[in-house]
């Protein structure tokens, strides 16, 4: 067993390595981080009441890349923009309107799940060890239908938000998922350990 005195310092889980870079590059970070997240909503199924995205993909890798607290920080700036009125919420739309309605409560789930997801990141659970990065993304997609199938609950009541708001996004939180640890895989360069090291 290594002698703890002597092991290197804690290499970065992300090959962005945002934490070691100036505040002017992660400002950039967040400015293209929100564009991401726009760009992910316009890929778009529409269903009622609550529409399939990419947005979660985007939300589950910004996470991943950027650590919690500058993920959360860019998914809160992006949802800011979209109450704004900058089109960048699903298909396009914008509003406050958004944020009280059938989809407010994946909305307000985003940067918890963006949070979660970085934070396990920040652990080992990266493109280093693409099983748990799996994990850590169907984690985050988890959280995020929870929340936002709650507050559906809410509005629409218990069975028929797990009905529209729950059921329907299962596989799609699974292909997400795991496009999300191949992903990290592939930015880290194919390198992937086990899970258990």
């Amino acid at each position: 067993m290594a002698d703890i005195a002597f092991m290197p310092r804690k290499p970065s889980f992300s090959p962005l390595r945002l934490q070691d870079r100036s505040l002017a590059w992660q400002v950039g970070a967040v400015v293209l981080g929100t564009l991401f997240l726009a760009l992910s909503s316009y890929i778009e199924v529409p269903m009622v009441p609550v529409p399939v995205t990419m947005q979660t993909f985007a939300v589950t890798l910004i996470g991943a890349l950027y650590g919690w607290r500058l993920g959360a920080l860019t998914i809160a700036a992006w949802l800011v923009e979209g109450a704004a009125g900058f089109p960048v919420l699903a298909g396009g739309s914008a509003g406050v309107a958004h944020f009280v309605g059938p989809t407010g409560g994946y909305l307000f789930a985003f940067p918890i799940t963006g949070a979660l997801v970085g934070w396990l990141a920040e652990r080992g659970w990266n493109g280093n060890r693409v099983v748990l990065a799996f994990v850590a993304m169907l984690l985050g997609n988890l959280a995020c239908l929870v929340l936002g199938t709650a507050w559906l609950a809410a509005m629409i009541g218990t069975e028929k938000a797990i009905t529209f708001g729950f059921l329907p996004f299962i596989v799609g939180g699974l292909l997400k998922s795991a496009l999300g640890a191949a992903t990290l895989m592939a930015l880290r360069g194919g390198k992937a350990k086990p899970a258990n090291p």
